[in-house]
């Protein structure tokens, strides 16, 4: 087995926002791409996959901590985290990557570093879209997590952003991923 690189979690500095919101949206953006090519021109339009109000909404909740993913002194991604210190049940709201560093294992180090800063952790939840078999197999295979729900039209999220309750079928299908720590 290959020897895990060393990343480390810097909170993101406020000046830094906007950057990681686009450096978000470029991450998110080329997963599509990656799974359905480009079939339609909504992409050129400023659209994104995950819109900035959505990044924002999250990052504006009681109890969000967002960090930048450095490598080598370089921002290479960004994680929030909401964390309830009542009841040690955590989620990984967004975890990004740069798609010019994918698959050098930045991913799991940074995953790692983040068990590692929350070690009082119960469980950790989160979601991901159907389509994104990579962060399926990443969440599933590297890190730990089992799927626990899928939301489709028929069974959807409770918690979910309107745009997605209100988006196309596509657009709603999420799977759940839940890790329990042993603690």
């Amino acid at each position: 087995m290959t020897e895990l690189i060393q990343v480390k979690l810097i909170p993101m500095e406020e000046e830094d926002r906007n950057q990681f919101i686009l450096d978000n949206q470029e991450a998110f953006r080329y997963g599509a791409l990656e799974e359905f090519g480009v079939r339609d021109e909504h992409f050129e339009d400023g659209e994104e996959i995950i819109s900035r109000q959505t990044i924002e909404e999250c990052m504006d909740r009681k109890g969000a901590e967002i960090y930048r993913i450095v490598l080598q002194e370089e921002k290479v991604g960004g994680v929030i985290l909401q964390i309830n210190t009542e009841t040690k049940h955590n989620e990984l709201m967004i975890f990004f990557v740069i798609p010019a560093e994918h698959s050098k294992g930045i991913g799991q180090a940074a995953w790692k570093a983040i068990e590692q800063l929350h070690p009082e952790t119960k469980v950790w939840e989160t979601c991901t879209p159907y389509f994104e078999k990579r962060n399926i197999h990443f969440y599933v295979n590297r890190c730990g997590f089992h799927i626990v729900e899928f939301f489709h039209p028929k069974h959807p999220d409770p918690n979910s952003p309107e745009e997605f309750l209100e988006g196309d079928a596509e657009d709603s299908e999420m799977f759940r991923f839940e890790k329990v720590m042993k603690i």
